[in-house]
């Protein structure tokens, strides 16, 4: 028999994925979901503190200009969180020598509430499809500390443009396999490398950057405990969780191994934050149902921030081809978030 405490949150999981069901109502998935699994739940803090919310909206200067048109589209204020890439291909982008860093640090400095959250890679030639021998290697290279220098010109640079309290997105979805910094290859020399890129940009005068840990949803290449490198060198534990695989219910989204509820457990266990970059739909199209769901899932876990990728597939301002989960998105960013 399991413990008293894991029933009742069973229990609490159980009512919490029925009143989604509920508030999707039964025509957005056909079929239905089917009942949840009893799983072991993370406790909720409904006294916790709100969501910073935004989206992703592109690069460039047009990219600051539609946060605003986004807050608009909601009939809300503009959004508090800023997120932007640095681009990978080269270690020149990586530094952060563009334009478009200038831009989102001035619309920081804008407003005192505002947050600024940049995915940065680990290395070069980051969707270049490198083989893993050549992964492995600068993994090597860069744990035995050959590529400080460039973070080191990155956090110089953002404490110079006046935004020393970046949120830094080190090393995204390093548990898949899209981006040359992932970890599978080697994990030891992933998690070294991970410690001196966070030692080197913590050594700049001025410094308050946030690093955040953001694998992809579930298992991918790799479980992505086994790329975690310590709490030492970690803020706060993201999450990027689009709607995928086709026909994968929400339900099993939330309790799938590495799925949404191990995030949680995992960072409560590390006493850490939980945000979600990255998240929106994708392989199961229009689904009003996964949006209801994690809206009414982060709004019941509290993250830092959380930001929609706002393009398609995964939108739903700027992408016409979602108008129902549009609809849900708009009616329950303002009552959850």
């Amino acid at each position: 028999m399991a413990p008293r405490g894991t029933r009742r949150r069973s229990a609490a999981l159980f009512t919490f994925v029925l009143g989604l069901v509920l508030l999707a109502g039964p025509g957005c998935v056909p079929g239905g979901e089917p009942p949840p699994r009893p799983v072991r739940a993370a406790p909720v803090d409904p006294s916790g503190p709100s969501t910073a919310y935004g989206a992703y909206v592109g690069y460039g200067p047009e990219a600051v200009r539609r946060v605003a048109e986004f807050g608009a589209w909601l009939g809300r204020s503009e959004p508090r969180v800023g997120h932007a890439y640095l681009p990978g291909d080269t270690w020149a982008g990586i530094e952060g020598a563009t334009g478009d860093l200038e831009q989102w640090a001035a619309w920081r400095r804008d407003r005192q509430d505002r947050l600024l959250v940049l995915n940065v890679p680990m290395l070069d030639r980051s969707e270049a499809h490198l083989s893993d021998d050549v992964v492995r290697a600068e993994l090597g290279d860069g744990a035995g500390g050959r590529y400080d220098d460039h973070f080191l010109a990155l956090a110089r640079r953002l404490v110079d443009l006046g935004v020393p309290d970046t949120e830094i997105v080190l090393g995204w979805e390093m548990n898949g396999t899209t981006y040359t910094h992932r970890c599978a290859p080697d994990p030891t020399s992933w998690k070294r490398y991970w410690a001196r890129i966070v030692t080197a940009m913590r050594s700049v005068p001025g410094q308050r950057f946030r690093f955040d840990f953001t694998p992809n949803r579930g298992h991918d290449a790799i479980p992505w405990p086994d790329c975690y490198p310590g709490d030492a060198y970690v803020d706060v534990i993201g999450m990027d969780a689009y709607d995928a695989p086709r026909g994968l219910s929400f339900t099993d989204q939330l309790t799938e191994p590495y799925g949404l509820l191990a995030q949680v457990d995992f960072a409560r266990a590390h006493h850490k934050p939980i945000a979600y970059p990255e998240w929106g739909l994708f392989d199961n199209g229009d689904n009003p149902t996964y949006m209801g769901g994690m809206l009414t899932w982060m709004a019941a876990q509290h993250p830092l921030y959380q930001t929609i990728s706002d393009y398609c597939p995964h939108g739903v301002w700027r992408c016409r081809a979602n108008p129902k989960s549009a609809a849900v998105y708009r009616a329950l960013t303002d009552r959850l978030s």
